[in-house]
């Protein structure tokens, strides 16, 4: 039990220095059938730092939440892109 608390104390602080996750909404190219989405939404997925992809087939958007310290928008577009769906932050 003790070793367990103390483990928790130790924990603590990695908690609180951790980065507020950020979403981003991308307008995603090249969708055009009922596969597309999971494709962009797995290559997503597959950035580390990635925790939540929602993607909308009818408004051709990919919306990602990420951890900021893990990865950039940058390369959730890569990410995208490099499935043969190319995107851009929407601003």
């Amino acid at each position: 039990m003790r070793k367990l608390f103390i483990a928790t104390l130790m924990a603590t602080p990695l908690a609180v220095l951790a980065a507020t996750p950020k979403t981003v909404t991308l307008d995603v190219q090249n969708m055009t059938c009922a596969i597309c989405p999971i494709t962009v939404k797995k290559s997503l997925e597959k950035v580390p730092g990635v925790s939540v992809v929602k993607v909308d087939f009818n408004k051709k958007t990919a919306t990602v939440t990420y951890d900021p310290d893990k990865a950039k928008p940058e390369a959730l577009t890569m990410a995208t892109t490099n499935s043969g769906y190319p995107s851009t932050m929407q601003r």
